[in-house]
C-alpha cells in the first residue's frame, strides 16, 4: 500500500455492497476517534473474531518464547506493552482491519498478527486505531511501537522506518468460479478479456500499460469502470464483464462474501503490487533504529516455522499473499516509485 487513500479505494471496491455496507457502518460506530482496543499476555489468540464471515475463527495457543523476548528493547520488556498501531479509520477495510459484528471488537488479519507477535513475546497487545496519518505520527512520537497496517516496504519510507515483512503485496483478478481462465502472469493471458478496474488506482496504471503492450501486437483489452462494488458484482454475475482486478486482500474477502450466493466467485491469479521487476511486500513498521524490526522479524519467523503463520493467513483467506520468510528492511519500491 502507498497511500491510505488509494488503499481504502482499492480495498472497498472488492467489497459486494450489502458487506461493505455493514462493515463500515461498523466501523464509524464503533470508532470515533482515536480508538484504542486492549486484550492480555494469556497464551491464547482468538483469530477471526466476529469477523461477518470472512475468517474461520480460530483460538491459537502461542507460548511465550524467552530467546525472541530477551531481544526486545529494555524499555519495551519491562512496560510488558507492545502497541501496535493500526490506521483503519474512519470505516475499516475487510479483511485486513476493521470492527466486528459485535460492533466493539476490532477484527482483521493485521491486528491478529500483531496480537501473535505480543503473545510470542510475552506482551500485551495494545491496539490502537487511528487515521492513516496519525499512525505515523504515533510512531514518529513513539506512542506506537509497531503498526501492522498494510504497510508496503518503499526506499523511501527506510529512510525514518525500519521494517519487518510479513505479506506479499499482490494484486489480483476476480472471475466467477465457474470461469476456468487462470492469469498466468503474462499480460498477453488477458488479450480479449473485459476488465473492470477502479480509476486512479496501482492496478489501473499496471492494466493500462498492459493494454499499450496488447495493442501494440494488433490485440487488445477491454477496460471496464463502475462507480462501486455493487455494480462491478452485478456486472460480473451478469457476464458482462470477465474479470475484476484490485488488491487481493479485498478479492479474497469478497469471494468469503459471495460464497454461498448464486454466483460465487475465485480468485483467478494474482500479480505483485510493485510490478514485474519486484515482489512487493507488506511489512511491520516501526521508528528507524527503534530495535524492534529483528525481533519481530524473529518472532514472524518463529511463527512461520511452527505453522500458526499459516494458520492465520488461511483463516482469513490470504494464503497466497504468504511469505516464506520475514525479512529486515528487504528491498522495498524504489524511490521514483514510491
Amino acid at each position: 500500500m502507498q497511500h491510505q487513500s488509494s488503499l481504502r479505494a482499492r480495498l472497498v471496491r472488492g467489497i459486494g455492497a450489502a458487506t461493505a455496507t455493514v462493515a463500515l457502518a461498523s466501523g464509524l460506530t464503533a470508532c470515533g476517534g482515536d480508538a484504542e482496543a486492549t486484550g492480555s499476555a494469556t497464551g491464547k489468540v482468538t483469530v477471526g473474531a466476529v469477523s461477518n464471515g470472512a475468517a474461520q475463527q480460530a483460538e491459537l495457543t502461542v507460548p511465550v518464547v524467552e530467546s525472541l523476548r530477551a531481544q526486545l528493547p529494555e524499555a519495551v520488556r519491562e512496560r510488558g506493552e507492545l502497541v501496535i498501531g493500526v490506521g483503519a479509520l474512519p470505516a475499516g477495510f475487510p479483511p485486513l482491519a476493521y470492527v466486528g459484528t459485535d460492533q466493539k471488537t476490532f477484527t482483521g488479519a493485521e491486528p491478529d498478527l500483531g496480537r501473535l507477535v505480543a503473545a510470542s513475546l510475552g506482551l500485551k497487545p495494545v491496539v490502537k486505531n487511528s487515521t492513516w496519518e496519525n499512525l505515523f505520527v504515533g510512531i514518529d512520537s513513539g506512542k506506537v511501537d509497531v503498526a501492522f497496517t498494510n504497510v508496503t516496504v518503499t526506499e523511501e519510507r527506510k529512510k525514518k522506518y525500519e521494517f519487518a515483512s510479513y505479506r506479499q503485496d499482490n494484486l489480483a483478478f476476480e472471475a466467477l468460479k465457474e470461469n476456468t481462465w487462470t492469469f498466468g502472469g503474462d499480460y498477453r493471458d488477458l488479450a480479449g478479456k473485459t476488465v473492470a478496474v477502479s480509476s486512479g488506482t496501482n492496478q489501473e496504471k499496471i492494466l493500462l500499460e498492459w493494454q499499450k503492450k496488447l495493442q501494440a501486437e494488433g490485440k487488445d483489452i477491454t477496460v471496464k469502470y463502475f462507480p462501486d462494488a455493487n455494480s462491478v458484482y452485478l456486472a460480473l454475475s451478469g457476464k458482462k464483464i470477465d474479470l475484476s482486478f484490485g488488491p487481493n486482500p479485498s478479492i479474497a474477502y469478497h469471494i468469503t462474501q459471495t460464497a454461498g450466493g448464486n454466483a460465487p466467485t475465485r480468485n483467478a491469479g494474482s500479480f505483485s503490487g510493485a510490478g514485474e521487476s519486484l515482489q512487493g511486500l507488506i511489512a511491520a513498521t516501526a521508528k528507524k533504529d527503534s530495535g524492534l524490526a529483528k525481533p519481530v522479524a524473529d518472532t514472524i519467523n518463529h511463527l512461520i516455522k511452527n505453522g500458526q503463520y499459516a494458520q492465520l493467513l488461511t483463516a482469513w483467506n490470504l494464503s497466497n499473499e504468504a511469505v516464506a520468510t520475514s525479512e529486515v528492511n528487504p528491498p522495498g519500491l524504489p524511490t521514483t516509485n514510491s
